[in-house]
């Protein structure tokens, strides 16, 4: 039976990792492959049902988590672009500049996809580059880097990408930790892709047309009217989600009770700004109504891939997989590289679910080596194709970006970012870790 879930689970990914070509959204591939693996697992071992039922309740426990942390960052980042609250960063930038426009876009995606997360800062960036940037060609590249930007500026964040967001709640990793290892590989990520643009992009930022300046509100702002009460949901916003870990360190309890914290008082704070509105008026202006704005299937993505990989674990497939794996490659160095190197193929998620499967928290403790090298790999390796990471897919959406120009432009440039900055993480590790 162990070999029939296995396949199961193989045509499940295939699926997803298919999912334009075959025209299914990767939601219900990974939903359905989630419930019949745990199905045939239960089946398999009728004599067994209670503890496969308690398995299944741990593995749930752990999912909800991260769940619950994913609702609520993505609705308190709703709620903060309804207000038009990155107007008050993205009105700053001005300069005419293609090459400094560029830095400066990369530079503002990197930090700001460590506070929200990488796929909401690549949405708020691209609605951005479409005000500055109205030449096509130009604007291609500059979406490109904000791909490889905000994968970059994601990883070294404990609320930054959902993979070293799932290590975090996990356990496998700290938050001081991580972004103490992790910042400088990152940063060398992003800007030795910058620094080969910087001698060789050629061309104009382009005039604005009418059209273009018309359309460049984003998705969250329909006039340009100023919003009121922009900045202070911004701050609180922004500080609820940088609250998170602080909370986490404080109390020690779950990440997703901070999360949740974070949007209790911005939801309240959101019912006060606007008290004299009327209902009609005033809901897209609410949490309520940035609940029906959140990316539901997504969520539903991560359930289904999560319960899949967990009634893998469950079996003890993964065990066996990793230690196949130390077989025949020996090194963890060199798995830990291609894992990320993989993920640019197939999505980040179950892959790292997949890791922290195989390998045990009693082999490898919390801030192992292994875990920091996932965390980097994972989240960054996924810049090297479009549809690798989540920002890429929501980029390839906005812009109509093809697979195969991003392919030729973008692909060694994002790769040799991955390269460069996995150097600098395993030349730098042993100066990190005296301090453990």
């Amino acid at each position: 039976m162990e070999i029939i879930i296995v396949i199961l689970f193989v045509i499940g990914y295939l699926a997803i990792a298919l999912e334009h070509p075959i025209k299914i959204n990767k939601t219900a591939s990974a939903l359905l492959t989630g419930v019949l693996c745990w199905t045939l697992y239960a089946i398999s071992s009728p004599g067994e049902i209670h503890h496969i039922g308690e398995q299944l309740a741990e593995h749930l426990s752990e999912i909800s988590a991260i769940l619950f942390f994913l609702m609520g960052a993505m609705t308190i980042v709703e709620l903060v672009d309804a207000y038009q609250g990155f107007r008050v960063v993205t009105d700053r930038i001005t300069t005419k500049n293609p090459k400094k426009l560029l830095w400066v876009i990369c530079g503002v995606t990197f930090f700001l996809s460590a506070i929200l997360d990488n796929l909401t800062t690549s949405i708020v960036m691209v609605s951005l580059i479409r005000k500055l940037v109205p030449n096509k060609q130009m604007r291609l590249f500059f979406a490109g880097m904000i791909v490889v930007s905000a994968n970059a500026g994601g990883a070294w964040s404990p609320i930054g990408d959902v993979t070293t967001t799932m290590l975090w709640i996990g356990g496998q990793i700290t938050a001081g930790n991580i972004v103490a290892t992790l910042i400088i590989p990152s940063i060398i990520c992003m800007v030795i892709p910058l620094l080969y643009l910087q001698f060789t992009l050629k061309g104009e930022l382009g005039e604005p047309s009418a059209t273009t300046a018309h359309q460049s509100g984003g998705h969250g702002s329909h006039s340009g009217e100023p919003v009121r009460g922009s900045k202070t949901m911004l701050f609180v916003g922004v500080g609820g989600l940088i609250s998170v870990p602080i909370f986490k360190t404080i109390t020690h309890l779950p990440p997703y009770l901070g999360m949740l914290l974070a949007l209790g008082v911005l939801w309240v704070v959101s019912e006060l700004i606007n008290p004299d509105m009327d209902e009609v008026e005033k809901r897209p202006y609410t949490a309520a109504g940035a609940l029906t704005r959140i990316d539901v299937p997504s969520v539903l993505f991560f359930l289904g891939i999560l319960l899949a990989v967990g009634s893998l674990q469950s079996m003890g497939t993964l065990g066996e997989f990793a230690a196949m794996l130390d077989r025949t490659l020996g090194d963890n160095r060199i798995i830990i590289t291609l894992i990320g190197i993989l993920s640019s193929i197939v999505d980040n998620v179950p892959l790292v679910a997949a890791s922290m499967g195989m390998y045990s928290m009693e082999m490898y403790p919390t801030d192992h080596m292994i875990w920091e090298y996932l965390a980097y790999c994972a989240g960054t390796g996924g810049s090297v194709l479009i549809i690798g990471s989540a920002a890429g897919v929501a980029v390839m959406g906005m812009e109509k970006i093809d697979f195969i120009w991003y392919l030729k432009k973008i692909a060694m440039l994002a790769l040799l970012g991955y390269f460069a900055g996995a150097a600098a993480y395993l030349v730098l590790y042993p100066y990190f870790a005296v301090h453990h």
